[in-house]
């Protein structure tokens, strides 16, 4: 049998890929490129044409991503997922046989999350400090991330012509991962953020950088950065998604019911809700206390 050459696998790798990234939209699509491309120039820095990898390949891209890359666990199983599913969708389409993927193994996830996100008193020196802050936008970027519990992504583009009213309520209409669409409620002091960012335009971003153009990820993450210098508290080094880690556990540290919190996080599964609870409990009840305590009078 006639092997194919490197020309005709190429071709075939393109449309392979073009009809995997075909299954995404937004940034789910913007993501799984990434983490593909980052597959296919291993492959290509090793001349290994991804058609004809063998599994012991792929372990191969896993150890190198855990020794050479240091990445953590998650993002190591993330990016397995990427292309675990490039090659499903490449023996669903024919391209392949079987794929050489499936017994891949992944670095275990913990069940907890170790990102704590920050104390109450934390995070009101936060929203203070970019409430003073001299830059209109920096109380509507945390406003959106640590109130409404946006994504960066949904926080960036969203747009002053989504927002609205339904049924007495303020609300934005967020855009969210899968192209999904939600109508998020404005509460009063976050709808203030928002109006002061917008100011009298009707339409364009919410969020603008300093050459009011569009806000993206790293000009969010500078301005989080700078406010957490002028914070009058010390804070960790910020980065949006804590921000939205602290939404999940200011909510249940206020008593809003997990369930709630989920719906209102939009985690399409419990068990990330879960993580952030588990985060949340774990150093409050933790049993060190119990035995200082009983200790005390030897301590």
């Amino acid at each position: 049998m006639t092997q194919p050459d490197a020309s005709s696998l190429d071709v075939v790798l393109r449309l392979a890929a073009s009809a995997f990234l075909g299954r995404y939209t937004g940034a789910s699509r913007v993501h799984s490129e990434s983490d593909l491309r980052l597959f296919f120039t291993w492959c290509a820095e090793r001349d290994l044409p991804p058609l004809t990898a063998q599994r012991a390949q792929i372990e191969l891209y896993v150890r190198w991503m855990q020794e050479v890359r240091r990445f953590k666990p998650s993002t190591v199983s993330r990016r397995m997922a990427v292309v675990t599913g490039f090659y499903r969708t490449c023996v669903i389409d024919t391209v392949l046989e079987h794929s050489p993927a499936d017994y891949v193994r992944r670095p275990r996830v913990p069940n907890e999350s170790p990102v704590l996100g920050l104390s109450h008193l934390q995070f009101e020196a936060l929203l203070a400090a970019a409430r003073e802050s001299t830059n209109q936008f920096d109380f509507a970027l945390i406003a959106m991330l640590g109130l409404l519990g946006l994504r960066i992504s949904e926080a960036t583009h969203a747009d002053a012509d989504d927002l609205g009213e339904e049924h007495g309520h303020r609300v934005l209409l967020v855009h969210g991962k899968g192209g999904k669409q939600t109508l998020v409620p404005l509460p009063p002091a976050v709808g203030r953020a928002i109006d002061h960012a917008v100011d009298t335009r009707s339409a364009g971003p919410i969020l603008l950088n300093r050459r009011a153009r569009r806000m993206d990820r790293h000009c969010a993450t500078r301005r989080l950065r700078r406010l957490a210098e002028a914070a009058i508290v010390r804070l960790p080094p910020l980065h949006p998604h804590l921000l939205r880690h602290t939404y999940a556990t200011t909510m249940l540290d206020a008593g809003v019911d997990l369930r709630d919190v989920q719906i209102a996080a939009r985690h399409a599964d419990p068990r990330t809700t879960m993580r952030y609870d588990r985060a949340r409990k774990n150093l409050d009840r933790h049993p060190n206390y119990i035995l200082a305590a009983y200790m005390a009078s030897a301590t």
